[in-house]
């Protein structure tokens, strides 16, 4: 593979089928890739859940001046002294300068640290199921994409075609009107229908490079990478659906009513959680040790007779938040708002659900029409191929002029793209369904049959 300044760069197309394209999408795509960090960061919160129930643990040095020398014993003796009419004795007075370390532990528990191990939990879990369904959105979109650039692939080759049919009809209004059987106005409306396809063909291969300018997007690839499509396959065996079958599997399988059950659970359980706080006690189990220096400078730091507490201590510590007795406080009113949040969301989800039935129903009704208009669509082609070639043999024998010739062509051509065109409808209406159904792509067509 030759490189042009690009780690992608290829000297020819690159070859590439729809489960390819939706494996590279998956690599690469951006939007993909920020929902597996997300999930990354509520998977390494869920495994790591209990270190809440670690004690909080700190140690310090300080090195102080006191702002008045303290009075030493030294003093009091002197002053002793002194009252009995002895002269003073010297003794060294106690230090100014202090250094001092400390050290805490401290331990909290309550009922609802132990209900946020299962809210984390519950959060990994809701996006695991959020990451699916970023990863199905994007594969229906990649397959989708992949059948319209195939759409159009096949219209411009009928275009092509199309181009084809009237160079041939160019070629014969000229060989009749140099055998004197056709006026020259023929052969010039030949002429200019050939020139009129022109600009027609390359709009349409404009369309087609800004298509797969956007799909190299999609896969996280240069924008200006090549692509040949593999085709698939578009005549399909007959596939019957049972709408009520489908409407029970989908509430349960479809991936955005999954997510927002769980986004409910985890609604529950913080709630869960706030009322443990609020109405249940905590307990707290604390140990401080500040040992300081009070020797003069010059001795042993090592001197443990130099070394006091000041005030550490073991302490157990019981309470009780009285805040949320009060029905007006804060946290209650935040416990009331969280309810309420949890029954918008519950609503939510029964209209989700009933949603997502009127698209199946809607989705199944579409694809049984496009069934029934491509049947006639093939019947449509048929007698199109059969007209056009019978107004060809005519126009060459000089029985008729160019107009009806370029008629036949005309609808001969749109009774093809039409039939293509729905050929793909049907494919994109199935990947809607296999995305409303929370079921893998491709179930449908491989199955040839769901109920």
């Amino acid at each position: 593979m030759l490189l042009h300044g690009s780690p992608f760069a290829q000297a020819e197309p690159l070859r590439i089928s729809p489960a390819e394209a939706v494996d590279l999408a998956i690599r690469n795509n951006l939007s993909l890739e920020s929902a597996r960090i997300s999930t990354g960061i509520t998977q390494r919160a869920s495994n790591l859940a209990w270190n809440q129930f670690l004690p909080e643990m700190m140690v310090s040095g300080s090195l102080m001046r006191l702002n008045t020398a303290p009075a030493g014993m030294g003093d009091l003796i002197n002053e002793l002294l002194g009252g009995f009419g002895m002269p003073p004795m010297e003794m060294a007075a106690p230090p100014q300068w202090l250094l001092a370390g400390s050290f805490s532990a401290t331990l909290n528990f309550s009922f609802a640290m132990i209900e946020d191990m299962n809210r984390l939990r519950l959060d990994h879990e809701r996006g695991l199921i959020s990451y699916a369904n970023a990863r199905a959105q994007l594969e229906r979109d990649i397959r989708r994409a992949y059948h319209n650039i195939l759409l159009l692939q096949e219209n411009i080759a009928l275009l092509h075609g199309s181009l084809e049919n009237v160079d041939r009809q160019v070629q014969i209004a000229q060989a009749n009107f140099n055998a004197g059987l056709a006026p020259e106005l023929t052969l010039l409306q030949a002429q200019v229908a050939r020139e009129n396809m022109r600009p027609i063909i390359d709009q349409a291969e404009a369309g087609l490079r800004l298509l797969m300018m956007q799909f190299s997007m999609f896969l996280g690839l240069p924008h200006d990478t090549e692509f040949e499509l593999i085709p698939v396959e578009t005549a399909l065996a007959p596939i019957t659906f049972d709408t009520a079958e489908l409407i029970r599997r989908a509430s349960g399988d479809n991936l955005n009513i999954q997510e927002l059950r769980q986004t409910i659970l985890v609604m529950e359980s913080g709630r869960q959680a706030m009322r443990l706080g609020l109405f249940t006690p905590f307990l707290s189990l604390g140990w401080t040790a500040d040992p300081t220096f009070t020797g003069l400078w010059g001795e042993s730091l090592t001197d443990s007779d130099f070394w006091n507490q000041q005030s550490g201590a073991l302490r157990f510590t019981v309470g009780f938040r009285l805040n949320g007795l009060l029905p007006f406080s804060a946290e209650r009113q935040g416990l009331q708002n969280l309810e309420d949040q949890i029954r918008l969301a519950n609503i939510g989800l029964a209209q989700m659900i009933r949603g997502t039935e009127i698209q199946i129903h809607n989705l199944v009704l579409t694809l049984e029409g496009i069934k029934l208009t491509m049947d006639a669509l093939e019947q449509t082609v048929a007698l199109a191929e059969r007209s056009f070639a019978l107004t060809e043999q005519a126009y060459s024998a000089g029985l008729i002029d160019l107009f009806q010739v370029q008629n036949a062509e005309m609808s001969l051509r749109q009774a093809r793209v039409q039939l293509h065109e729905q050929q793909f409808n049907y494919l994109n209406s199935l990947i809607d369904l296999e995305y409303a159904l929370g079921i893998p792509f491709g179930s449908l067509t491989s199955a040839g049959n769901f109920n």
